[in-house]
């Protein structure tokens, strides 16, 4: 017998690192998004009676993987309609039997499959005949499995409203026979604007967890360094391809110093940039020169460059801010997010004074799209705190607090509130 605490944790971090393969393996067979997705679940389900029971597998991921395709193929055996009315697949595939271990004992590791496997999902996820905030926030939920709630907050929507737009993608892509493939290369532009935003997406919910007590979800964040990679090896030539991976490698290079060894955060200007990945940093400024110089920049070179003057200044204090802003002001033309005029806030106090950055965050706080968005009181509370504005920085530092989730940065804004008390 296993403990039941043991059990959990194998399970939980196995969902985390491996849920989107299990689910894409498990997807050629079901050959139904909400079936694979059902079949995937009851494995996770079956999996916390069977480990206790019979211990822990050698390859949890494995074993998940082969229990949820049988679960698949026997629910297509018991509905005869199924084949008919489940076309997701335009090739038949080998009859799934065939393919599947001999003894309960050898599993179907799901690494050994296709090793494309979360690239097709999203790209089958990402199909232009669904709305492209179904597109995105479907793929967020099947790829990395993000909750509904950590969804909304990313599109500054309710929860209500992300679980209609999943539930629309899914019944689209079954009514429409979009199939699980690859697309051919004359079609990929058509996807590519979601792609690139879902890896985006899945690397900030690596990058910042948006809850639990790391600051920084690794598998996740390897994971997307991995999709950008593969789609890079795919449109070698597309700039903003090009771009988002740089901007991933020099976002990334920071990941050893943002916490201290007892998992507090560390803010940018405190970070030992000795200690910084020099080799990710020279990747991202090639793939950033080759970018720029290939024609206009678009919003992932665009936030690449920025994040590369940061990380090739030699201090804080010596950050080209000046620069940065500039480029934020082109990257708002390219695209007029509230989020990006939030982070331009920042820079611009270097520049202008905090008094000038806070005007530009009432604005955005009056305009109501980030309404909810843990991050601007956040910067806020950092503006009000530079401007001596000692009481409303407290108060904003509460709203933060409130807002946020992810364990380490809730300490680190009670340190700040702490200050004031």
């Amino acid at each position: 017998m296993t403990s039941t605490a043991a059990v959990e944790a194998v399970i939980a971090e196995t969902h985390r690192r491996e849920w989107a393969r299990v689910l894409a393996v498990t997807l050629r067979s079901a050959r139904d998004i909400e079936l694979a997705e059902e079949c995937v679940q009851e494995a996770y389900a079956a999996a916390l009676q069977s480990w206790g029971r019979d211990g822990i597998p050698r390859n949890p991921a494995a074993w998940l993987t082969t229990t949820a395709r049988r679960r698949a193929i026997d629910a297509i055996r018991k509905d005869a309609t199924a084949r008919s009315r489940l076309p997701l697949l335009v090739e038949e595939l080998v009859e799934e039997e065939a393919a599947m271990p001999d003894t309960d004992t050898e599993y179907l590791d799901p690494a050994d499959v296709i090793p494309d496997e979360r690239l097709r999902l999203i790209f089958t996820c990402c199909h232009p005949a669904l709305a492209q905030e179904g597109q995105v926030a479907l793929t967020l939920r099947l790829v990395c499995g993000v909750t509904t709630a950590h969804i909304a907050r990313a599109f500054l929507v309710s929860e209500p409203t992300v679980a209609a737009r999943i539930t629309r993608a899914k019944r689209k892509i079954s009514s429409a026979r979009i199939p699980y493939r690859m697309p051919r290369p004359a079609d990929l532009p058509a996807r590519l604007r979601a792609v690139l935003a879902v890896i985006h997406l899945l690397f900030a919910a690596g990058h910042t967890a948006p809850s639990g007590p790391a600051l920084v979800d690794a598998g996740l964040v390897d994971q997307a360094l991995h999709l950008a990679r593969m789609l890079r090896e795919l449109l070698p030539d597309d700039r903003e391809v090009r771009g988002l991976l740089a901007l991933l490698l020099v976002t990334d290079a920071r990941r050893a110093t943002r916490t201290d060894a007892d998992g507090r955060l560390v803010r940018l200007p405190d970070q030992d940039r000795s200690r910084w990945d020099q080799a990710a940093l020279a990747e991202a400024h090639d793939l950033i020169v080759a970018s720029l110089t290939a024609g206009p920049p678009g919003r992932y070179v665009l936030q690449a460059a920025i994040a590369s003057l940061y990380a090739e200044a030699p201090s804080y204090d010596q950050t080209d801010f000046p620069q940065i802003v500039v480029l934020y002001d082109r990257l708002l033309e390219v695209w007029p997010s509230p989020v990006v005029a939030l982070n331009r806030a920042v820079p611009l106090a270097m520049v202008r004074g905090p008094e000038a950055a806070l005007a530009e965050v009432d604005r955005l706080e009056q305009d109501g799209r980030l309404a909810g968005y843990q991050y601007l009181p956040a910067v806020k509370a950092d503006l009000l705190r530079r401007a001596g504005r000692d009481t409303e920085a407290e108060q904003a530092y509460r709203q933060a607090l409130a807002a946020t989730a992810n364990e380490a940065e809730r300490v680190f804004l009670a340190e700040q509130i702490a200050d004031y008390e």
